[in-house]
């Protein structure tokens, strides 16, 4: 056994004696010594008695039969009280007093052990003629007679309040104490024995402890009757102050009139004065009834404690008061020193913790709150899982622990709305609520007791930045761009389609997708396309676009564009031949064009469809009216819908056409234009600089949309899966004229390389494309590294097919040809008006103004197996 330090001192009464973390104090009839937790290795304390050369271990029964008591708060500080008058303590003449201790505290095992002897002397002789005290674990009663002598205790009789008669053996082995000293006689005896009773004093639960002992003298035998009564109640609490009743009056121990002499109030067994007393607002009064004492909850003489039942967090106080009273009787003059160690705790206090959002700027700011300063935080648990405390701060939560001055304690935690772990939702199009459930994982030491506390935070902010729509237009498209708002591409792309909005068909329209932007590419003439109305020059067209979020069906943003584009709508030729066109406009929605005829109704349009109809006629023909006027000749037609009047009718005419749309040609009658010229020499005739050059056309088959990766030779034959776009590019090659221009006169499909074989199947018909075929799409073509002159550049694309007979496949490939014609710039008219000027096939005849044309091909392109297609 390792002895550390053997410490003695001699004690007067009040006075404090320390060593390094244990203290003691001579505290009137009992001893205190206190151990600080510094001193402690673990939680394991044992204290023995040290009787000379014996050591005798204090178990819990020993200690409340031998007048010790011993207390612990959870951190180790230590109180014990030792009665002086208990056993094991060297009584010399009942005024000196010497007392020897050993602690031995233990760590995490028992090979880990630290003991400390110590013994302690205390001065004490203003007895009272009784004195009772009531520890925490045992009563204890001695009364002065000086005929006592030692060891002459013989039997003891318990009033229960029925007699039971004990020898001093037996009272000894059921676990009472029973001595004498040399003035006196002292018995104890631990709280709910057998023969001790309750019984209740001005409304204050008492346990009672009474006995009369039988002890010899000379020649005769002499008997003590002795009591002792200690409270175990009287606690009134509220959130504020801890009321104490003791009763004024004890039946047990007072049989007649009585006067207080003196009333003390003390903590831990020491007296406090009156200062003492205000400074920590302690108050004692006497009633007729009680002695009252009253302590504020949260005075610095005790301690908070906190707990989680039901891992609900609440907290306890805990102080230990003292009450000394010293009464005398007013028929024996006999004093008595009544003193009580009532330790008090209060009731479960709960303290749900507040949790308290602070408004910052897209940052959950998180206060939570207040805690005892034995509450831990271990981790968090988020939606994502479980983080400790040191991963949260690695993360970027700033976790912080707030310390006060008064020993509390709250958390701090900052989490940022951008944080995968923050939920988030829109209420409506504009606003976002950010959601945070968490659990708090909380810990009380040094017990190790974990309970969680969850919390649901919640922002909301309007916040939303919504997708705008902006566009243009040239002589042939719409041209859409729709920049992303702060929540990117969460919508649809819906287009008005004949009176409802239809989801953008991304395979009709050429759209550029950059993650910020899409920009979409709309034909005037697509199917998603309304016309307003018509000139005789120009059509203006209509394009309604929504951005639609789904599935909440919210109207973001829309756009409605409409543009006036060239389009000539009738024209009349020197030979009386004219061509019309009719367009289907908004305001007349149910028009068929194919049902509208000249004013003679057998005059039908030589091509019609579901939005134009495109007549050709001669101005002596088809019901044509003509008109002079001074030098003009007008020749006028209508174009209308003629109903019948009547089943049995046979007579035709107009009723209240809901279109209308007159033709009108115009006619110089007498005109004379006369021409002058003059001729001079000249010194050589005129000839040309000779000169030689190739024009090349090629056809290529590009990769993807974005045309920057093409098919080689030694790609082919290329493999697609059924309806897989292929991406087909013409261009003129060594070339830098600008003023040619090439077109895509011809283009179609055959079966085999032979472009005269058939089957066959067209794509691009009179510079349009194939009315009968949907998948046929036109793109832009724009300026850029390798593009140099836009207008030597054709780009189209289609979908990969198969020529079957009876759903039978001939051959699972195809080849593509086209005829590309090469035109001067520099004459507007015919084929130089662009790739598919006019929105009708073979509306007017071309007037030859190209420089040439070439024959391209492209393939084989083979189909592959369908069960590969996705």
């Amino acid at each position: 056994m390792l002895l550390l330090s053997q410490v003695r001192s001699l004690h007067v009464w009040g006075v404090e004696q320390k060593d390094g973390g244990l203290r003691s104090e001579c505290l009137w009839n009992i001893m205190r010594l206190t151990l600080d937790e510094a001193l402690a290795v673990g939680s394991q304390l044992e204290i023995a008695a040290i009787n000379g050369t014996d050591i005798i271990p204090l178990s819990p029964t020993l200690a409340a039969q031998c007048g010790y008591s011993m207390d612990s708060d959870p951190w180790g500080n230590t109180k014990v009280f030792v009665s002086l008058l208990g056993c094991y303590v060297d009584n010399q003449a009942d005024e000196t007093f010497n007392l020897g201790l050993r602690f031995q505290m233990y760590g995490d095992g028992l090979s880990k052990k630290v003991q400390r002897d110590v013994t302690e002397t205390c001065s004490y002789s203003r007895w009272a003629s009784r004195e009772i005290l009531c520890d925490r674990n045992y009563m204890e009663v001695s009364s002065r007679d000086l005929a006592v002598a030692p060891n002459s205790i013989w039997k003891m009789t318990f009033h229960t309040p029925d007699s039971k008669v004990m020898v001093l053996k037996d009272a000894h082995r059921a676990g009472y104490g029973a001595m004498t000293t040399p003035t006196r006689l002292v018995l104890r005896s631990p709280y709910n024995m057998p023969e001790t009773y309750a019984e209740e004093v001005a409304g204050v639960p008492m346990e009672v402890f009474s006995v009369s002992t039988y002890y010899k003298q000379v020649r005769r035998l002499a008997i003590i009757v002795a009591a002792a009564a200690c409270p175990t109640g009287g606690l009134v609490f509220t959130d504020e102050v801890i009321t104490w009743y003791v009763p004024r009056r004890i039946p047990p121990l007072i049989s007649s009139a009585f006067k207080i002499l003196e009333t003390h109030m003390g903590i831990d067994g020491q007296r406090l004065d009156k200062t003492m007393m205000a400074i920590r607002r302690y108050k004692l009064s006497i009633t007729e009834s009680h002695v009252v004492i009253e302590l504020p909850v949260g005075s610095p003489d005790g301690y908070y404690k906190s707990h989680a039942p039901d891992y609900s967090y609440h907290i306890t106080y805990t102080v230990e008061p003292m009450l000394e009273l010293l009464w005398r009787a007013e028929d024996t003059q006999a004093d008595t020193r009544y003193k009580v160690l009532f330790p008090i705790t209060t009731p479960l206090m709960p303290r749900p913790p507040h949790v308290t959002e602070i408004p910052e700027q897209k940052v959950f700011n998180v206060l939570l709150g207040t805690f005892l300063h034995d509450v831990s935080l271990l981790n968090i648990t988020f939606t994502t899982g479980v983080l400790t405390v040191t991963e949260c701060n690695a993360r970027g939560f700033d976790f912080q622990e707030h310390r006060f001055a008064n020993s509390s304690k709250t958390f701090s935690l900052q989490v940022p709305f951008s944080d995968e772990v923050v939920l988030k939702h829109n209420p409506n199009p504009l606003t976002t609520v950010y959601f945070l459930p968490l659990v708090f994982g909380l810990l009380i030491l040094p017990e190790q007791i974990p309970f969680p506390h969850p919390a649901e935070l919640e922002a909301s902010l309007e916040d939303v930045v919504l997708p705008t729509t902006t566009g243009f237009c040239d002589q042939d498209n719409f041209y859409i761009s729709v920049k992303y708002g702060s929540q990117g591409d969460n919508f649809q792309i819906m287009m008005l389609h004949a009176g409802s909005w239809r989801e953008l068909d991304t395979e009709l329209y050429s759209l550029t997708d950059n993650n910020t932007h899409v920009s979409i590419v709309v034909p005037y003439t697509a199917p998603d396309t309304v016309f307003e109305a018509v000139q005789s020059d120009s059509i203006r067209a209509r394009v309604d676009l929504l951005l639609l979020e789904t599935p909440n069906m919210w109207q973001l943003n829309d756009l409605s564009l409409a543009c006036n584009f060239p389009l000539t709508m009738t024209e009349c030729y020197p030979n009386g031949t004219v061509t019309a066109l009719a367009v289907k406009v908004e305001s007349v929605r149910n028009l068929n064009p194919k049902y509208l005829t000249l004013s003679d109704q057998s005059c039908k349009p030589v091509f019609s469809n579901d939005r134009f109809a495109f007549f050709s006629f001669n101005l002596n023909s088809c019901g044509t009216t003509r008109t002079f006027f001074d030098n003009v000749m007008v020749y006028e037609n209508e174009i209308a819908m003629h109903h019948s009047m009547g089943k049995h009718q046979s007579r035709k005419g107009l009723i209240n056409p809901d279109y209308r749309h007159t033709v009108s040609c115009y006619y110089l009658v007498n005109d004379t234009e006369t021409m002058a010229f003059r001729t001079r020499p000249r010194n050589s005739d005129p000839k040309a600089d000779p000169g030689v050059g190739q024009l090349v056309v090629q056809m290529r088959l590009a990769q993807e949309v974005s045309y920057d990766i093409f098919y080689q030779t030694e790609d082919y034959p290329v493999v697609k899966y059924l309806q897989q776009p292929l991406y087909f590019e013409v261009e003129l090659m060594r070339s830098t004229d600008p003023r040619i221009a090439l077109v895509l006169e011809n283009c179609w499909a055959t079966l085999h390389e032979d472009r005269t074989t058939l089957p066959s199947w067209d794509l691009i018909v009179d510079r349009c494309e194939n009315l009968d075929d949907r998948y046929i799409v036109f793109y832009p073509v724009v300026a850029d590294a390798r593009v140099h002159i836009p207008a030597h550049v054709k780009r189209f694309s289609v979908k990969m097919f198969t020529f079957t007979t009876d759903e039978t496949v001939l051959k699972e490939q195809i080849f593509v040809h086209c005829d590309a014609d090469l035109c001067d710039t520099t004459k507007p008219d015919g084929i130089c008006s662009g790739q598919c000027a006019s929105p009708l096939r073979n509306a007017k005849p071309l007037k030859p103004t190209d420089i040439s044309q070439h024959r391209i091909s492209s393939g084989p392109i083979i189909l592959s197996d369908s069960s590969n297609f996705v």
